[in-house]
């Protein structure tokens, strides 16, 4: 009876260590958008009908993602795959992430800077990017460039790379726009109530990037701006001169920019009315929906917001976002791996790709997509094309702006310049004055 008692028990022990080597280890990923939780469902039971893993998806009721993932981070069975909003998140959740500089992942992303690195760490990897500069129509472009008595020596919009250069082309271009059958350059810069947003934000996010690469402290300038009580907007005279191109080359006199909209803008390039408008790969829907639309999509192109600020024939777009993946670095190693893995193929095997280009809809920042697996629309695909120059993509720092009342007081202060009621002085007075006000106001 010892005998056959000894020889159960070793049976048993050898079946269970069998088991648990046979084992796969649970995938646990919190996701933040309630709009796509249909598709990770999806993504999950693909993932485990191909491999066998299981990938658990909880997904956070709406604007509740943070409190969720405190709570669930609590617990014993943690995600293992979060989200961050890039680095200020990281501020929050250093301690939870894992280090990926080593994994495929990383290794795959079209543009390295947009990753949350700090030191020689890698800790959260984008996974979907937007981006903005000046969109151009080529062939109202190539029309000015064929012309045989036009100012510059250069013969492409592919050739501007500085602020000197645009500046050339737009001027000759306002005086020979009878020629080319525009009524301005540029569409007209809105300031319609709620509408500054492409100039108190996005074209705002110009100098202050600048500002805050130069100091060499911080890994991001994002998290440099956040540090930042006081600014010197030393690259105040940089914004100054795309500005005042964009409104002295107007389709729109400057006394009417008080009323115009977004879509106002987004029409008058859509009506071939204007060569250029500042707008990002969001602005395509718009475009495309203009009834009478005369621009052809294999005609709309990026160019970045050149500002004059040395170096940057060698600037990007800008280009961003707030959707960053980590891997839960208080989980096992065994489960951080499984992990690692099963974003690697959502990345870059050809059922994950499908689902993030087909479903997802994402523009993925990732080397690993060819050229009929990428978003389609015009000017996403000028973002993924951007991506993989050799340029250096201009990182999204508003998200360091103290407050919205900072970006209103620039967008006022800036039509009361347009209008002629104040000078540059008092919208760089204003914009530093502000800044400092609301960043002691958020301290308290």
């Amino acid at each position: 009876m010892k005998k056959i008692t000894v020889l159960i028990l070793a049976v048993i022990m050898v079946t269970g260590m069998l088991s648990s080597c046979g084992k796969k280890e649970e995938i646990y990923f919190l996701n933040f958008k309630p709009e796509i939780a249909e598709v990770y469902d999806a993504i999950a039971e693909a993932y485990k009908k191909e491999t066998g893993v299981t990938v658990k998806v909880v997904t956070a009721a709406s604007g509740t993602y943070e409190t969720t993932l405190k709570s669930e981070m609590a617990k014993s069975d943690a995600p293992t795959i979060f989200q961050l909003n890039g680095p200020v998140g990281y501020q929050t959740w250093a301690d939870y992430c894992a280090d990926l500089s080593d994994s495929k992942l990383y290794s795959y992303l079209s543009d390295k800077s947009l990753a949350v690195a700090s030191g020689e760490g890698v800790y959260g990897i984008p996974y979907v990017v937007e981006g903005y500069g000046i969109i151009y129509n080529d062939a109202i472009m190539q029309k000015y460039f064929a012309l045989a008595d036009k100012a510059v020596s250069i013969s492409s919009t592919a050739e501007i790379n500085n602020f000197d250069l645009l500046k050339a082309v737009v001027e000759d271009m306002t005086a020979k726009k009878a020629d080319l059958g525009i009524e301005g350059v540029f569409a007209s810069t809105s300031f319609g109530p709620g509408e500054a947003w492409r100039w108190d934000t996005h074209l705002a996010n110009m100098p202050l990037y600048y500002e805050f690469k130069d100091n060499t402290a911080f890994d991001s300038t994002v998290l440099a701006g956040l540090a930042t009580d006081e600014i010197k907007f030393s690259y105040g005279d940089n914004y100054r001169n795309i500005f005042d191109l964009y409104v002295e080359n107007s389709c729109t006199e400057k006394g009417l920019l008080g009323s115009k909209i977004v879509d106002d803008s987004m029409a008058e390039f859509a009506m071939g009315k204007v060569a250029m408008v500042q707008n990002g790969n969001w602005a395509w829907g718009q475009i495309s929906a203009v009834e009478g639309n005369t621009v052809s999509e294999a005609d709309i192109k990026f160019l970045p917001i050149y500002t004059g600020v040395a170096g940057e024939e060698t600037q990007g777009l800008a280009i961003g976002t707030e959707n960053y993946f980590a891997i839960n670095s208080k989980v096992s190693k065994d489960k951080q791996d499984a992990s690692t893995k099963f974003l690697e193929w959502l990345f870059s095997s050809e059922k994950g790709k499908a689902f993030v280009t087909n479903e997802l809809k994402f523009i993925a920042p990732f080397n690993t997509f060819k050229e009929d697996e990428k978003p389609t629309d015009p000017l996403a695909k000028e973002v993924l094309a951007w991506m993989e120059k050799d340029v250096t993509s201009v990182a999204w720092t508003f998200a360091a702006f103290p407050s919205k009342q900072f970006k209103d007081d620039f967008s006022n202060v800036l039509l009361t310049y347009v209008q002629g009621q104040s000078d540059w002085n008092d919208v760089t007075n204003t914009v530093k004055e502000s800044w400092k006000t609301e960043k002691a106001a958020a301290a308290k």
